[in-house]
């Protein structure tokens, strides 16, 4: 059966990508099957068979598949390498993001196509639309955008860093804490600092591109520091309330029977 039509907006075969991921995830090629020949996937897709090897690169890159010279490409165990994501702390993952997603954004803006501006724009919107029914802490949108950009890059090694590294933050609770607290804090903030990535990207200035992320994860690392100075002070007064009792002149009194 043929997919639906593959539109030119972006690399077909990274539409390609994404439709066979979106089979791989419903088991209907489960772990261990060998994927249809290539000139069947071909068929399937309707695109050139190019284009189909350029996705099953794409797939093998991301440790989706397998290919087996002289056998066939066959579906694989997906490794999820950040498995314990207490070995990362919320610093390390908000300074990886800086950095990462940072450059992203300034590649993008040599690359990104207009549908792609365009999808990004939805994205926008889309946040915009969740602030006004007053859903701050959604990250729907929020990644939507941020995938558009990673996608917009052409670059497959910087598209499975970014998910990953969104994967680590959806599992890490201190992360989920400080991003929420940060949307709650001010959702117009959080738009105005979408809408200047946006602008630059449409501008196509990677050094605007660049700032504009960077500066879009400044508020959460401060919010970091804010959170973990509020935490130790917090264990700090804990620990004081305790001594004040332990070696109190009434508890002392007490145990002397006076």
């Amino acid at each position: 059966m043929k997919t639906a039509f593959l539109s030119n907006s972006r690399r077909i075969y990274q539409q390609v990508v994404e439709k066979m991921l979106v089979l791989l995830d419903s088991g209907e090629y489960p772990p261990g099957v060998r994927l249809p020949s290539e000139r069947e996937l071909s068929e399937m897709f309707d695109v050139s068979r190019p284009s189909i090897r350029e996705a099953i690169i794409a797939l093998e890159v991301m440790g989706r598949v397998s290919v087996r010279t002289g056998s066939g490409v066959y579906v694989i165990e997906p490794v999820n390498t950040f498995t314990d994501t207490k070995e990362f702390s919320p610093f390390e993952l908000t300074e990886a993001r800086v950095l990462v997603e940072g450059e992203a954004a300034a590649l993008a803006a040599t690359m990104i196509t207009d549908d792609q501006l365009e999808e990004l724009r939805n994205a926008y919107r889309d946040m915009v639309r969740e602030n006004e029914e007053g859903n701050l802490t959604s990250e729907r949108a929020d990644r939507k955008f941020h995938e558009v950009i990673s996608r917009a890059t052409n670059n497959r090694v910087l598209m499975s860093t970014i998910a990953k590294l969104w994967d680590i933050q959806g599992q890490s609770p201190d992360i989920q804490h400080v991003h929420k607290s940060v949307c709650k804090k001010d959702g117009q903030k959080r738009l105005a600092e979408h809408k200047a990535i946006l602008q630059a990207l449409e501008a196509r200035d990677a050094s605007a591109a660049r700032r504009a992320m960077r500066l879009h994860f400044s508020r959460s690392l401060n919010a970091l520091h804010d959170a973990s100075e509020a935490k130790a002070v917090e264990v700090v007064r804990r620990e004081i309330s305790e001594r004040r009792k332990r070696f109190s002149i009434d508890r002392l009194g007490e145990s002397a029977g006076l």
